[in-house]
């Protein structure tokens, strides 16, 4: 019999890391800032997660600016989107069993 966490996918082990995808996936793009203040996380939290979920290439980051300052805002990239999808089938699979 297949272990049933085997096909949940371990960056989204952190609820941050979800909600960050779960807002990716239903808008374009996010800021941020927005980031910051939905989750309500400090700068340095949220950075560290985004940095995660960039180095796996699930989401592409754009910088630039608005006047002078500063703007960067996030996107899921398709492989971001595949695996959150996937990870979610599987947490369905496993409520499905109960």
């Amino acid at each position: 019999m297949k272990n049933p966490i085997a096909d949940l996918n371990k960056i989204f082990d952190s609820r941050i890391r979800l909600g960050v995808m779960s807002m990716l996936v239903v808008n374009d793009e996010i800021s941020f800032n927005d980031l910051k203040q939905m989750l309500e996380l400090t700068d340095g939290n949220l950075a560290s997660h985004l940095n995660t979920l960039e180095q796996a290439e699930f989401i592409k980051v754009y910088k630039g600016f608005i006047g002078r300052k500063t703007n960067t805002t996030y996107s899921i990239t398709p492989l971001g989107k595949q695996a959150f999808k996937a990870h979610l089938d599987a947490l369905e699979k496993m409520i499905n069993k109960l």
